[in-house]
């Protein structure tokens, strides 16, 4: 294995275009929204099918444009916020573009900052230039839909609902989760990882990985001050959860009588195996997640240097559409070995993550 850097992908002219790999992926999975349609009253009900229907409505309009990706690589940081007054045509009003005045609306600047922190992680650090590596534009839509309970990247642009106030709070309020959203882009143009069984759930793991980090990177902690939360901040005052995910503890993120209670699995033994979800993928992601932060706080220091870096380079490099689990495990400790030596403190460190939550 020869690992790469993103000037010579560049140099080569590789340059994935997978829109396929999640075509609508977003950031409440469907068995919480299930959850809701059976056990809310019924103006959360009410909320969640409109949520439902609105995300089958682009999916809709997707296939009839056809699975090709428009957005345009301005080879530079180039952020655009754009506003959908509630409705659901994108990308709406542009209201802040690069370089642009700070806007009276909370909901544009956090949209904007968070994919400013995402392009400089990924920059300054892996020295990517962008989701695509060719400094593709980071458009984005704000206030979509009537009280929308999700956010999502469809293959070209970032979209963020409002939230309904009682169950979720608007979806630019967690930066992990603006993240979380654009680390799909960057899966879409690497590894291409199937949004279906173990491959799926490595989808959303890689992005609620990097998703993670893009906040520690914001506030600049260590994996020993991070709070491993994908989406703090995000459920409304009254429903008893701290977040959606936890890389920490899979599990406990919440436990509500509307939202139902964290399903995620930390250990292979106790993976989901029905069909729902994708066949489990945002429920089978805690395994990896979980993988990655115990090999972060083995590591040590701050978790997007040396940790994130075998991650990042085991998705660009290494790792093929149908990878599973396994395929996962030596792809990281590969990686590990070749940055930081056989057997070196690091490889052994990832190793031990990947034995620990049942994965060799």
């Amino acid at each position: 294995m020869t690992l790469k850097n993103d000037k010579s992908n560049k140099a080569n002219g590789r340059r994935r275009r997978s829109p396929d790999v999640c075509p609508i992926c977003c950031i409440i999975p469907p068995h919480m929204t299930d959850h809701i349609i059976k056990h809310g009253d019924d103006k959360m009900r009410n909320w969640a099918l409109e949520t439902m229907r609105a995300s089958e409505r682009f999916r809709g309009k997707r296939e009839i444009m056809g699975n090709f990706a428009f957005a345009v690589s301005a080879g530079e940081k180039r952020r655009t916020v754009y506003d959908a007054r509630q409705g659901e045509t994108l990308p709406g009003r542009r209201v802040r573009s690069e370089g642009g005045r700070k806007s009276r609306d909370i909901a544009v600047n956090e949209a904007y900052d968070g994919a400013g922190v995402t392009y400089d992680l990924f920059n300054d650090v892996y020295e990517r230039n962008s989701v695509d590596g060719l400094g593709l534009r980071l458009d984005a839509t704000v206030h979509y839909g009537k009280q929308y309970d999700n956010a999502f990247w469809n293959g070209n642009q970032m979209v963020y609902g409002d939230g309904d106030g009682r169950l979720f709070n608007r979806f630019t309020i967690a930066i992990d989760v603006i993240g979380h959203e654009l680390t799909h882009g960057v899966v879409q143009f690497e590894a291409g990882l199937v949004y279906q069984g173990e491959s799926g759930a490595l989808n959303e793991s890689f992005a609620d990985v990097f998703g993670s980090l893009v906040k520690q990177y914001s506030l600049q902690q260590t994996a020993d001050q991070a709070d491993w939360l994908i989406g703090a901040g995000l459920l409304a005052p009254g429903v008893k959860g701290t977040a959606l995910r936890s890389l920490k503890a899979p599990g406990t993120a919440y436990d509500d009588p509307m939202l139902g209670r964290d399903p995620q699995p930390a250990h292979y033994t106790n993976r989901f195996k029905g069909s729902q979800d994708n066949g489990g993928v945002h429920i089978n992601s805690g395994i990896p997640n979980h993988a990655f932060y115990l090999a972060a706080m083995e590591i040590g220091g701050s978790a997007w240097e040396k940790t994130g870096r075998i991650w990042y380079i085991a998705l660009r490099d290494v790792l093929r559409s149908n990878a599973n689990f396994s395929k996962a495990a030596k792809a990281t400790i590969d990686v590990a070995g070749q940055l930081y030596g056989l057997n070196s403190p690091e490889q052994t460190s990832v190793r031990n993550a990947w034995q620990a939550v049942g994965v060799s």
